[in-house]
């Protein structure tokens, strides 16, 4: 990749009117972005679902504007050390290139590697309780021989609670921001955000300058979800944006966990909802969550459940193990989904895994789905 692939791929982002799915519909048929930047209209007008106001801003002069801006953010990334991901790049989150609605870029400043082994979203209300307090603190006390990514989203409450605690207890912990990288919202927690760039980091969809607007908020949860390898509600209310979290977490197959609380508190009306219908599994000490995620070695020898069997990149080709390594966060997938996630074509995938299937790898299911086995 060069700076000149990378100022095509913030341009293509920063034009108007261009969400993530446009996005990568136009890379699929123009290949890279500065080959969709420069296609004809003609040719963009052949692209399915590419309208006459998509192309429109594509030829005419918020091209070059989104160029121009490209350009400066570039710099000033650059300067202040931010690394600005596109979603086909090595470093992006492959947990996050997984789900549907991912964003197709990312602003990251920070250390902590977005691909860590474990990952554990933590969200809760911003009314949170001197008991939600203890109880998230308790949390990642509990897990910090693990040694995980803390993800949350720097807000009021339950978020900057985790985000405090993982500090406190040497985890890298990152927050999700609903802004861009240079506006720390809310302001009160600049010293709290600032100490996370040391060791873990700020991660954000939007572009500097971008500022607290409330649509921002729903998209900055999905993408606590889609980091995380589960997500534990602490404390909520009956609405809320912890809520709106555990729900998209669930559409991405992720475990999620609720604190229960105390009958008729607010804060915990939420928790306990979710766990009488059976939406979250109950939390009450961290062995609940290490059984969950299967992170609790020890379990494995005392024959508690089985661990899971290793499988080693060298053992296969690039492809097949993009396929096992999506099985593994999904426990199972249908043939469309695993193509779709592994990003290969459907006649590879369909051919790579009755490759595996003989090999003792994988094991076909009812309804086209497969499984390791």
């Amino acid at each position: 990749m060069t700076d000149n692939d990378l100022l095509h791929e913030l341009a293509l982002t920063l034009l108007p009117g261009l969400g993530p799915q446009t996005v990568r519909q136009l890379m699929s048929y123009g290949g890279s972005a500065r080959a969709v930047l420069h296609l004809p209209p003609g040719r963009l007008h052949k692209i399915p679902g590419i309208g006459p106001k998509t192309v429109a801003v594509l030829v005419g002069s918020e091209r070059n504007a989104a160029l121009l801006r490209a350009e400066k953010d570039l710099r000033r990334a650059e300067k202040e050390g931010v690394q600005i991901l596109f979603y086909t790049h090595k470093n992006f989150p492959t947990r996050l290139k997984r789900i549907a609605d991912a964003p197709v870029l990312l602003y990251y400043h920070g250390p902590a590697d977005l691909n860590a082994a474990k990952t554990l979203g933590i969200v809760g209300t911003r009314q949170a309780t001197d008991y939600g307090q203890a109880q998230t603190e308790a949390l990642i006390r509990g897990i910090a021989s693990h040694q995980p990514l803390i993800v949350s989203g720097l807000a009021y409450g339950i978020d900057i609670m985790a985000h405090r605690a993982a500090l406190q207890e040497g985890l890298p912990t990152v927050g999700v921001m609903a802004t861009g990288l240079d506006v720390i919202y809310p302001a009160a927690h600049r010293k709290t955000a600032e100490k996370m760039r040391e060791t873990g980091g700020l991660l954000t969809e939007f572009p500097f300058g971008t500022g607290p607007d409330k649509y921002n908020f729903p998209s900055r949860n999905r993408i606590i979800a889609g980091l995380s390898d589960g997500v534990v509600v602490v404390e909520a209310t009956t609405k809320g944006g912890a809520l709106i979290t555990a729900d998209l977490a669930q559409g991405y197959d992720r475990d999620v966990l609720a604190v229960p609380g105390p009958l008729g508190a607010p804060t915990s009306e939420g928790c306990n909802a979710l766990i009488k219908s059976n939406k979250a599994a109950l939390y009450q000490y961290p062995r609940d969550l290490e059984e969950l995620l299967n992170w609790d070695a020890a379990l494995h020898q005392t024959g508690k459940f089985k661990g899971p069997i290793v499988y080693e990149a060298d053992d296969f080709t690039a492809e097949e193990f993009a396929l096992i390594s999506v099985l593994m966060e999904c426990k199972d997938a249908q043939m469309d989904d695993l193509a779709w996630k592994a990003q290969l074509p459907i006649h590879t995938t369909a051919s790579l895994l009755l490759g595996l299937e003989f090999r003792s790898v994988v094991r076909a299911l009812p309804g086209k789905k497969f499984v390791l086995i």
